[in-house]
């Protein structure tokens, strides 16, 4: 049994009604490699765990064939997290080293992260690890077209793991990849039927932000990308590469007042800042009016001192981001700047 972290990761599995959230998470808590972990479900689903129990410990929580253990949420989520972490304490419970959350199919995922971050308990035992979401193949599309949850979970995702191939021609199979690639440009893309899919990589933390420049990508995409909910809200992606290094202090009263004021309908931003002072890249990731605590990178991958600002936003216009960046003076020499939709 690994040793408890002094900040248990907790990773969040989300994805739309009926997109194979239990039946993945059930092929995955078969392997061993995840006997300390602690998992906490809404509902049992369609396809249940029970199959699985060894053991029942109370009337929420069982132990897995795998040794992982296993509680239905009945009240705030934030409740049932230090509950665990109390009988954790005192030993009633194994001592597990992460935790994953499947929410529900109809769930924003920002209440679940401002949970972890936030709350002044949880955010002093807990970190937020990272955000797996399931995608329908057959159905996502067109949930992606008119779902503004299914939007915002595909934006959040560290891991986008593609279900229900097999009831999908190729053709329609590449039109949901490409929808998604809209939403989201760089996240890891897993087909669940086809794919060998390791537990303790997708259920693991988001990995530091690459101190590479082309490890952020952003599509081009038609004006009009036939994504977004069906209000008509377009979904964009937007990149920024900026020359020359940045004033730490102006960069984040800028980030603070545009979130503060569009935050809704930024869905996802991530950087590499070259600032002012510091001599390795400090990475930034945040999700609507969160932002993480920033990261030092340890070192520049090479001569390229650039800084690089990923947007993901439903609709915002893109020329919105550069015009508040540049009248704050922070954009003096953008040398790239790409959008969809």
């Amino acid at each position: 049994m690994s040793q408890i972290p002094d900040f248990t990761p907790v990773i969040l599995l989300t994805g739309f009604l009926g997109s194979g959230k239990t039946t993945l998470l059930a092929r995955l808590l078969q392997d061993p490699a995840l006997a300390d972990t602690a998992v906490l479900i809404n509902e049992f689903g369609e396809v249940g765990l029970d199959h699985h129990l060894l053991d029942r410990i109370d009337d929420t929580m069982v132990m897995l064939s795998s040794g992982c253990l296993c509680c239905t949420i009945r009240g705030e989520l934030a409740d049932a997290i230090k509950s665990l972490q109390s009988r954790r304490a005192r030993g009633e419970v194994p001592p597990f080293r992460r935790i994953v959350i499947e929410s529900t199919g109809l769930a924003d995922p920002l209440p679940v992260i401002a949970t972890i971050t936030a709350d002044p308990v949880l955010k002093h035992h807990f970190r937020m690890g990272a955000v797996v979401t399931t995608v329908d193949a057959a159905n996502g599309r067109d949930q992606l077209a008119h779902q503004p949850e299914s939007v915002s979970q595909a934006a959040v995702a560290d891991r986008l793991v593609l279900t229900k191939t097999d009831l999908c021609d190729p053709e329609g199979i590449e039109a949901v990849v490409a929808a998604l690639r809209v939403i989201n440009p760089d996240a890891p893309l897993m087909m669940a039927r086809t794919d060998t899919l390791d537990a303790e990589a997708i259920l693991s933390e988001r990995p530091a932000l690459t101190a590479a420049i082309d490890g952020f990508r952003c599509v081009a995409a038609p004006s009009r990308t036939g994504v977004g909910s069906a209000h008509g809200e377009d979904v964009s992606s937007v990149s920024l590469v900026v020359d020359g290094p940045l004033d730490w202090t102006l960069f984040g009263l800028w980030l603070t007042m545009l979130l503060n004021r569009h935050g809704r309908r930024i869905l996802r931003v991530k950087g590499l800042l070259n600032v002012e002072g510091a001599d390795t890249p400090v990475a930034i990731h945040g999700v609507q009016q969160l932002v993480h605590v920033p990261t030092h990178l340890s070192a520049w991958p090479n001569a390229d001192r650039r800084s690089l600002l990923v947007f993901i936003t439903r609709g915002l216009d893109p020329g919105l981001i550069e015009r508040s960046l540049a009248a704050f003076g922070l954009l003096r020499d953008p040398l790239a700047l790409s959008s969809a939709g």
